[in-house]
């Protein structure tokens, strides 16, 4: 090998000989013309030369030239020092072999786990992703066991690999990830599971059992170890045992536990005091234990899931449509997922929506108190949706907010499944109009609630079979659509009523729909025998939609004009005016079908 110092910067050249060639040649060496190929040192062996061009010994120079070279390595070895590593002061050069060392014992412990759940018959995919989940706090707990196993008079001698398997196998972490496995956790949550236990793995399966013991089911414990905090690895059975028996004490059942744990695993979390401050809260607005516990079995997270700044917020909000401290305690008993909805992005924005369709702070509280559950809906994508519709068939912005007041159920109604099918029953087998549909869902919104099979549909063959045609029948309900939604074992004694013992035609309940609203008890019976005895008739209209008071005055005026026609005086003298200021087509006077 010849060096050749002509041009600025050394260029490396070899000669080809019989004898091995020499380590380092000078510049005035002989055969300096002859250049042959070059080496697989040649490149790192220039630049060594460019970087110590000056005087540099030749002794360093071959030191160099042997820390260049790669050498073997092993699982847990350390490659030697880089120069930089050799200029740089010892503190740095010992903190960062310590860091490469520990890496790589890592990487040999994570490859050694990866072993032993391949051997357990796990899939390569599934290792692979789990392993990932439990690196590096779960890897890094088994690689500091396994060497504080060296201290250990059995394990003096054993290697790292030895030590690493025996510490997975003493664990028994690979059957507990076959168990969480099995009961539907996925590899992210085992991982996470198995880190929050901090090595403690026993910890998982008592708390498992301990679970079991209450009644949580299969699938819900592990996602139940998981939300309930990690410190519930670190209670004992004991404390766990008394959030049982206090949550049994102020209502709960036992049998209920296991559901209520299942959806709310954050109140094995609490401490007896948070736990007694949370249920006071709701025994301080009136609650009993029996409210409280059906309470917390409807919506558990009510009791545990929310920070108690929310909880007072969401009261405080509530309290401002006029509710006391014992209503808003009956809302939350009756729907507790209010508890849930946010102010701010649930709350406030519907109530916006309700004040600019007209209705005043007074109807909402009927909307809340009567169907709080459409507090907790979606403005968007279901009450506006619902209001356009109800726009889009013709009923009026007066008439939206109404029947809202007047039905606030019609907004827990699916638009597609129930809204839509009973509107276009209407139109099409109710003889109902499109210019009248408007007027029939402002005016009676309970039929969108009715179901067409059951109810809707047999009423109208009932009406029909009476001989009513289905464009009259439309009318009908256009006067009164409340007549759909009535049985037809109440419908028909009304009807035979009025056709065998009253006598009238079949064009008085077609005048007059809402016959069929009042007590045939009650109302039309007694009614009927006050007109027989006095022997007067009036319309169906003015004999049952009057008060008690009303229709005696009614009689009494009646009787009045049927004698003074018995007795001829009609005929010299004008009448006087009903004492009720109706007119005489108001009031029709039989005088003919009565008489002695």
């Amino acid at each position: 090998m010849i060096i050749t110092s002509q041009l600025p910067h050394p260029i490396i050249t070899f000669t080809r000989r019989h004898s091995p060639p020499p380590i380092f040649s000078s510049p005035h060496s002989p055969n300096t013309d002859q250049i042959l190929l070059r080496t697989h040192n040649a490149k790192s062996t220039s630049i060594l030369f460019q970087t110590n061009n000056k005087n540099h010994p030749h002794v360093e120079i071959l030191n160099l030239l042997e820390l260049s070279k790669r050498t073997p390595q092993f699982p847990g070895s350390i490659s030697p020092p880089s120069s930089d590593i050799i200029n740089s002061n010892e503190e740095d050069y010992d903190y960062d072999v310590i860091l490469r060392a520990l890496e790589v014992r890592r990487q040999v412990t994570l490859e050694i786990f990866k072993d032993v759940m391949r051997k357990n018959k796990f899939g390569i995919t599934y290792v692979n992703n789990l392993s990932q989940s439990l690196f590096p706090h779960f890897i890094d707990y088994l690689m500091i066991q396994a060497a504080s196993m060296k201290q250990l008079p059995e394990f003096s001698n054993s290697s790292f690999n030895v030590r690493a398997k025996t510490c997975i196998e003493s664990l028994n972490v690979v059957p507990l990830i076959r168990w969480l496995k099995h009961n539907g956790l996925s590899y992210p949550q085992i991982g996470k599971l198995i880190c929050s236990s901090k090595g403690n793995i026993e910890s998982i399966r008592s708390t498992a059992d301990w679970l079991k013991s209450i009644h949580v089911s299969g699938r819900f414990i592990g996602v139940a170890l998981l939300k309930a905090g990690e410190n519930v690895l670190e209670r004992s059975t004991i404390e766990l045992d008394e959030i049982v028996w206090y949550l049994e004490k102020v209502g709960v059942k036992r049998e209920w536990m296991g559901y209520v744990v299942s959806r709310c695993p954050e109140l094995l979390s609490f401490s007896m005091d948070e736990l007694k401050t949370r249920t006071d809260f709701y025994f301080d607005m009136g609650m009993n234990e029996k409210d409280f516990g059906t309470m917390v079995f409807d919506f558990p997270k009510v009791l545990g899931f929310y920070s108690l700044d929310e909880m007072n917020q969401k009261v405080a909000y509530l309290k401002e449509f006029g509710l006391g401290n014992e209503d808003v305690g009956r809302l939350l008993a009756f729907r507790p997922q209010l508890m849930g909805c946010s102010i701010e992005e649930r709350w406030k924005p519907l109530v916006k929506y309700l004040y600019y369709l007209g209705i005043s702070r007074d109807g909402m509280r009927r909307i809340l108190t009567t169907k709080p559950m459409v507090f907790c809906f979606d403005l968007e994508s279901n009450i506006v949706q619902k209001v356009q519709f109800f726009r889009d068939i013709g009923v009026q912005e007066k008439g939206i907010a109404s029947m809202l007041v007047k039905f606030p159920s019609l907004l827990t109604y699916s638009l597609y499944k129930k809204i839509r099918p009973v509107v276009v029953f209407l139109l099409t087998k109710a003889g109902v109009s499109r210019t009248d549909i408007g007027k029939v869902v402002g005016l009676g919104p309970e039929l969108l609630g009715c179901s067409i099979s059951k109810k809707l549909e047999p009423n109208v063959k009932y009406f029909l079979s009476l001989g009513i045609d289905l464009k009259t029948l439309g009318k009908m309900i256009s006067d009164f659509p409340m007549l759909l939604r009535y049985n037809i074992d109440i419908l028909r004694p009304k009807y035979q009523y009025l056709r065998r013992t009253m006598v009238r035609p079949l064009n008085d309940v077609i005048e007059f729909p809402r016959f069929f609203s009042y007590s045939l008890e009650e109302r039309i019976i007694p009614r009927h025998k006050i007109l027989m005895d006095n022997r007067v008739n009036f319309k169906l209209r003015y004999m049952l939609s009057s008060t008690d008071d009303e229709f005696q005055l009614k009689v009494e005026a009646a009787v009045k004009r049927r004698q003074m026609f018995e007795s001829g005086i009609s005929n010299n003298i004008e009448l006087d005016s009903p004492t009720d200021d109706s007119s005489e087509d108001e009031i029709d006077v039989d005088f003919s079908t009565h008489g002695d």
